[in-house]
């Protein structure tokens, strides 16, 4: 009889996160954009882990992130009275799931001068 070790619980939470970036080279954005915002799913045992691999994966793909906003943890924003949709949970299942960085939804800047 072989006993398998129990599996850890992760301690994987997954943050909400909106980062804005600045242009770049070969960043995707549309040609006439300033910068861009994008709201973010991130896994990490903590917020600051989260940043920190939401920002390395944003570089990889050739954007400039400039400035990060943490909204904290799905308990934490329901606590705070969000209305989160069943598909923002799902994105959010998903990041959990697969450890990774979800771009849920991204908001290009344009100057109106």
């Amino acid at each position: 009889m072989t006993d398998k070790p129990k599996k850890k619980p992760s301690r994987q939470q997954v943050f909400t996160l909106l980062v804005e970036v600045g242009r770049s080279p070969d960043d995707g954005l549309p040609g006439d954009a300033t910068g861009a915002a994008l709201m973010c799913y991130a896994s990490g045992v903590d917020e600051a882990e989260a940043v920190r691999e939401t920002v390395a994966i944003l570089k990889q793909a050739d954007l400039s992130p400039l400035d990060v906003s943490g909204y904290g943890t799905l308990d934490e924003r329901l606590a705070e009275g969000h209305d989160i949709s069943d598909e923002e949970k799902e994105l959010m299942q998903r990041a959990l799931d697969e450890n990774s960085v979800i771009v849920a939804q991204m908001t290009p800047f344009y100057d109106k001068a």
